[in-house]
């Protein structure tokens, strides 16, 4: 008789990486179309510089470590990474800033502790961070959404690749006319200076729950998120650990005092809350593991997330959380380590 051999590995995973980062790509990109109507094509040129800047760095890091570049290139994870830095950053941004996040992220935060499934830090965040410490002003440089009743001055697509290739504006426009605050600074702000939430909520580019177009891409968001759920590409237990950290203590303030404190709805719609539940923190590599240790690693960063909005010094905390929050997965997948059953104690037993 002839036995049927085969090499290691013996068992087939169900979905490969490149078919889940590429599933991944596809549900950001109803979100990301909404992120061009509301604030321009300037998101289109970080993600290409993002992605352009990712798999070179990929590539080079690959190649140093003698293995093969097309390899790692055709498992996206790198896109998938400059795709989560491009949605986190203004859609005017200057190539060489959105360049430095990239490389960072792939080199640094991934390469340098082993390559794909060995990075304790989420690329895409720790990238971030790094810009947002070195290039601070670059990265307040939101502008307004495109709705027909807000007085601001929209950048053609050749006005917006000017400033992404030099960093500088055509002359007769100033960065006073097309830059506004995001509705989280201005909340932040205008609760400082003793402002009510009603008061702040009456200004024109706060929306419904969040900022106006930003909640329809937390909707769009929130929509490919359900969808990478029901795939089974990720499990319930980090999204709904993020809303249950952040949404409990802003219901608990907004109740015990709703004029000195923001509404569930806009800290919810606000920011990058729906994109850190769904894409940010439920990064395989780097999130805890079991499903207690997922859901408690989820609540920790939403918990993070409310902290720094309201008493940090930054408008948004969604980057910082997720990387306090990696450091602390070892512990979590240590303490929350399913037991094992049926496990035969030999000293226990006589011969």
């Amino acid at each position: 008789m002839e036995f049927q051999r085969r090499e290691a590995p013996f068992l087939i995973p169900a979905v490969s990486v490149s078919s889940m980062m590429l599933q991944v790509l596809a549900a950001l990109v109803p979100a990301a179309i909404a992120h061009v109507w509301f604030f321009g094509p300037g998101f289109i040129l970080n993600l290409l510089v993002a992605a352009i800047f990712a798999t070179a760095g990929e590539a080079l890091m690959l190649s140093l470590r003698s293995r093969r570049p097309e390899t790692g290139l055709t498992d996206y994870s790198a896109l998938v990474t400059a795709a989560l830095l491009a949605f986190a950053l203004p859609s005017l941004t200057p190539w060489w800033v959105t360049a430095t996040g990239a490389l960072f992220a792939v080199i640094v935060a991934k390469h340098l502790y082993g390559g794909l499934g060995f990075n304790i830090f989420n690329p895409a965040m720790a990238g971030y961070v790094v810009i947002l410490v070195a290039f601070p002003m670059h990265l307040n440089l939101w502008v307004a959404p495109r709705m027909g009743d807000l007085d601001y001055q929209h950048l053609t697509i050749l006005q917006t690749l000017q400033f992404t290739l030099t960093g500088g504006l055509p002359d007769a426009i100033s960065f006073d006319a097309i830059s506004r605050a995001t509705p989280l600074d201005v909340m932040k702000s205008g609760l400082n200076n003793a402002r009510t939430a009603a008061e702040i909520r009456a200004i024109p580019i706060m929306g419904d729950f969040g900022g106006r177009g930003w909640e329809w891409i937390g909707n769009f968001l929130a929509i490919g998120g359900f969808w990478l759920m029901i795939r089974k590409i990720i499990r319930w237990q980090i999204p709904v650990g993020v809303g249950l950290g952040l949404l409990v203590p802003a219901t608990i303030f907004y109740m015990v005092d709703p004029g000195s404190h923001a509404s569930p709805g806009f800290h919810l719609f606000g920011g990058a809350t729906i994109l850190c539940a769904f894409f940010i923190a439920t990064d395989p590599v780097s999130a805890a593991t079991s499903p207690r240790g997922r859901l408690i690693y989820g609540i920790g960063i939403g918990l993070i997330i409310y902290c720094i909005r309201r008493w940090g010094s930054y408008a948004d905390g969604v980057a910082f959380a997720v990387l306090l929050m990696n450091m602390a997965v070892p512990a979590i997948d240590k303490l929350t380590r399913p037991h094992i059953i049926g496990h035969n104690d030999r000293s226990n037993t006589s011969d």
